[in-house]
């Protein structure tokens, strides 16, 4: 099966700032309004969420995003949502695929400190990893099934990159019969226009945009 179980990390709850400071290498938003078209809020009992391939190889891009992206991981466990990490990895040319010509030999190789997950990600023992090599998380890798065995019906996609691996797995999810719930301040890209425009996509025809603001709103105890 290509999932693996790593060892535990434990991070305590911060709260996301309305706004997420941006590095010049990387991007993101929690503005949503601007392209959103249909309004929606997840269902806890029915959502799983996905922390997209947030490795030390992306790790200029993921960086900015760390303190929206463990909001929103803390947010959904407190509400009972299952939280599921991919990694993407390269392991022979068999598996290159497209990407070996595309990037020109420039892949996330297993075995290597790049291809490893970042430290700081609110990983915890027993979390599920899916372990890929192209720019869906469900491409070969079972995750389909795993998640009709856990009776999921929703998806919320966080991680990077927004306009490849996170943009296709939303995607492929929606293709696939899932709901699809869009992160946009967890999730990042190498520049802001790419990531405006998977925003504008995603909310078009794929995926109900949130933010962990709007997460926060959505999944809080109601009076």
């Amino acid at each position: 099966m290509p999932f693996t179980l790593l060892p535990p990390l434990i991070n305590t709850f911060v709260c996301c700032p309305p706004t997420t400071s941006m590095a010049p290498s990387a991007t993101s938003t929690t503005s949503y309004s601007k392209y959103e078209i249909r309004k929606r809020d997840p269902n806890p009992k029915t959502a799983v969420l996905l922390v997209i391939d947030m490795q030390n190889y992306f790790s200029s891009i993921a960086e900015p995003i760390l303190p929206a992206l463990r909001s929103t991981v803390d947010l959904c466990r407190a509400s009972g949502i299952p939280v599921l990490y991919t990694r993407h990895r390269h392991r022979s040319p068999e598996d290159y695929g497209m990407l070996g010509e595309w990037w020109d030999g420039n892949l996330v190789f297993d075995g290597t400190p790049r291809a490893e997950l970042l430290p700081d990600i609110s990983r915890r023992d027993g979390d599920r990893v899916v372990e890929k090599s192209t720019y869906s998380a469900f491409e070969g890798t079972g995750l389909e099934e795993v998640l009709k065995e856990m009776r999921v019906e929703e998806v919320i996609v966080t991680g990077v990159m927004t306009n490849l691996c996170c943009e296709t797995t939303a995607r492929e999810a929606f293709l696939r019969g899932f709901r699809v719930f869009f992160s946009t301040d967890a999730t990042g890209t190498s520049n802001s226009d790419l990531h405006e425009a998977t925003l504008m996509n995603m909310a078009y025809g794929f995926a109900y945009l949130v933010d962990c603001q709007r997460l926060m709103a959505a999944l809080s105890p109601k009076c």
